[in-house]
């Protein structure tokens, strides 16, 4: 099937139903999810849809830049990718420290792995993630800790959004009186201008998150290049370091490789050669 016909075909299902996804498009197309994302962003770039997180919706559609996917159904996209990310990012966590987890389901992956890793004890963890909490909760709970020291969770109070995520001014309160020595953040959306969220209260949160640290990490695959949610969390110059998968765009890893301090990708394939990262330049800071 030519591009054209694979577009008028997206185009067709998003004039028909008002909203398309990735997913249902690789298999009723019998392509591949970066042939798919590929046509997308071609019919966003002609105005004739609009991209969204997991697939496209009508150009016109309303609301749906502050629409929050829930947790169960937000776990199920681009779960290899969030995998490898999870992966890369536990490298960068050493025992001792003191570090945040946002909400998010990669945040989720990157927390069973180090309630996994007793090699990381002691290590204490702040989120506002109901489900990463109750996954390292579980990991130190009496019987559980190991000799070389506990690991700590301290849960945010807040109200809870679609993602389980608390948020709001009781969590940025709790948030304003801590020091962590990195956060560890998950975002809806990600482009040339920073890292969004549809959810307002969460972006304030989010904002206390990358307050309390020391230095910031963002995780992100690459299906959330281009997705803009309804309020910024940060911008890129702001982010140390940024850890995506290497199925990133080539316009995505130009822009980011430019603007953040330190790009990491991360191979889908657990058994590929170590992730590439650039090395900074010489006025970056290098950590």
């Amino acid at each position: 099937m030519l591009a054209t016909q694979r577009q008028d075909h997206i185009l067709a299902e998003v004039r028909a139903t008002g909203a398309v996804r990735v997913a249902d498009l690789v298999a009723q197309l019998d392509v591949s999810d970066m042939t798919v994302r590929r046509d997308i962003a071609e019919l966003a770039r002609a105005g004739q849809v609009r991209r969204v997180h997991g697939g496209a919706v009508a150009p016109h559609a309303t609301g749906l830049a502050a629409d929050e996917p829930g947790f169960a159904a937000k776990r199920t996209w681009a779960a290899t990718e969030k995998s490898a990310i999870a992966r890369a990012a536990l490298t960068t966590i050493e025992p001792g420290q003191s570090i945040a987890l946002s909400g998010g389901t990669t945040t989720h992956l990157l927390a069973q792995l180090i309630a996994a890793s007793p090699q990381l004890r002691p290590l204490t963890v702040v989120t506002n993630s109901l489900p990463v909490a109750d996954v390292l909760h579980h990991a130190s709970a009496p019987g559980t800790a190991v000799a070389v020291g506990p690991l700590e969770v301290i849960l945010t109070g807040g109200v809870r959004t679609p993602s389980d995520a608390l948020v709001g001014p009781v969590a940025d309160a709790a948030l304003a009186r801590l020091r962590v020595d990195q956060v560890l953040l998950g975002v809806h959306g990600l482009d040339a201008a920073g890292a969004t969220t549809p959810n307002l209260l969460e972006a304030a949160t989010d904002e206390a998150l990358i307050g309390c640290a020391g230095r910031l990490t963002v995780l992100a695959d690459h299906t959330k290049w281009g997705v803009v949610g309804l309020a910024r969390i940060v911008l890129l110059e702001d982010v140390d370091l940024l850890i995506s998968d290497d199925a990133l765009p080539g316009d995505a890893r130009t822009v980011l490789e430019r603007a953040v301090g330190h790009l990491l990708l991360a191979p889908a394939d657990p058994t590929a050669a170590a992730p590439p990262s650039r090395t900074p330049h010489p006025t970056e800071d290098p950590r």
